[in-house]
């Protein structure tokens, strides 16, 4: 029997979606969910302040160092209408993909006027993006930086203000691109960095930019028929060699992120994980073969969601539903500004309907 979007709901009550981030990043809960030698999960209430006791010193945490982009931008088309843009991605120096809402879609050749300050031409439709030219006078990312709004998720009900520009951008956030930050790592502060540090474990990175598609929700209830959407990632030599030095210890690779995930495990599909970049469209259900992560620090995600079924395929079916019951019973903060989670990989149950990533 296929799986369905059903199978990955759960309920929520609205008032544990987190509106903020707590005043310190690393002062957010951390749910560790323990297979004991039974295989049967524990459930360990802990503070992310414990992290660094729960790896080792043969262990590696492998980062995404993307940068959030100010990817909302408000104008007018040429006709007068107001529209409102939300940039997907960059595809090159002066052009990206991005969601434009309007009373009328807008027209291949139109021009829009954005924040009062600079004009983009519509060169057409990509699936459901348009694709935008921008002026070829100033880098986009600088442009976008100057003119543009952090965009917050849609289930934030609130405008960005001042402390998103920090607290919605990692401690290590380098390399600009992205439209939604990669939560997981938003916990981790100078302080827990070091702790880990000192415990003798190692850091590696890796850059995956999260495109305005991961908020889309799943419209099929076959999920046979989901299309994910493409996120480009970069993963260099250094995290490689540091991934092949840690199998070669015993240690354990511990994505920090479904995005860290995501990148790792769509780069080692055709083979054993190298180097270099590329897009990927990887979905992960129920019954998929992780190639590469051994641990995951995650938040928690929507109902009915693609991470759901992530997780779900990483840590099993029934340990999710108890973990997701568990964390509502005890008041935990959900999605971006909400607290985490630590997950250990499981052998896929015979209760876990199997599925190859799509």
């Amino acid at each position: 029997m296929s799986l369905t979007l059903n199978d990955f709901d759960y309920f929520l009550p609205p008032e544990l979606i987190a509106q903020a981030p707590l005043p310190e990043r690393s002062a957010s809960r951390l749910l560790v969910v323990q297979p004991d030698e039974h295989g049967v999960d524990a459930l360990l209430d802990r503070r992310f302040t414990d992290l660094p006791d729960l790896v080792g010193p043969d262990d590696l945490l492998v980062f995404n160092d993307t940068r959030v982009i100010h990817a909302r931008l408000h104008g007018v088309k040429d006709s007068g209408g107001q529209i409102e843009v939300l940039i997907e991605r960059a595809v090159g120096p002066h052009e990206a993909l991005a969601q434009v809402r309007a009373s009328k879609s807008p027209r291949t050749g139109t021009t829009l006027r954005l924040a009062d300050a600079f004009d983009v031409e519509v060169l057409g439709r990509v699936g459901e993006f348009y694709h935008l030219r921008f002026p070829a006078g100033e880098d986009l990312f600088a442009l976008l930086e100057r003119h543009g709004k952090l965009p917050l998720p849609p289930y934030i009900q609130r405008a960005a203000g001042d402390d998103d520009e920090s607290r919605y951008q990692t401690v290590f956030a380098r390399e600009p691109g992205s439209v939604a930050a990669p939560t997981a790592g938003l916990h981790f502060d100078e302080g827990v960095l070091a702790r880990i540090a000192a415990r003798g474990a190692k850091c590696a990175w890796l850059t995956l930019h999260v495109g305005a598609g991961t908020f889309q929700p799943v419209r099929v209830d076959d999920l046979g028929e989901h299309r994910m959407h493409r996120e480009r990632y970069v993963i260099p030599q250094e995290t490689v060699d540091a991934i092949d030095a840690t199998r070669a210890a015993g240690g354990r690779v511990i994505a920090v992120g479904t995005t860290s995930m995501r990148a790792l495990e769509a780069a080692a599909q055709d083979g054993p994980l190298e180097a270099g970049s590329g897009e990927t469209e990887i979905f992960i259900l129920p019954g998929f073969r992780f190639q590469v992560v051994d641990a995951l620090i995650t938040n928690f995600h929507l109902p009915k969601s693609t991470l759901m079924m992530l997780v779900s395929a990483f840590a099993g079916m029934d340990g999710i539903r108890r973990a997701y019951a568990h964390a509502v019973a005890q008041r935990y903060r959900f999605f971006s500004y909400g607290d985490a989670m630590f997950l250990t990989r499981t052998d896929n149950s015979e209760n876990d309907k199997p599925s190859d990533a799509i």
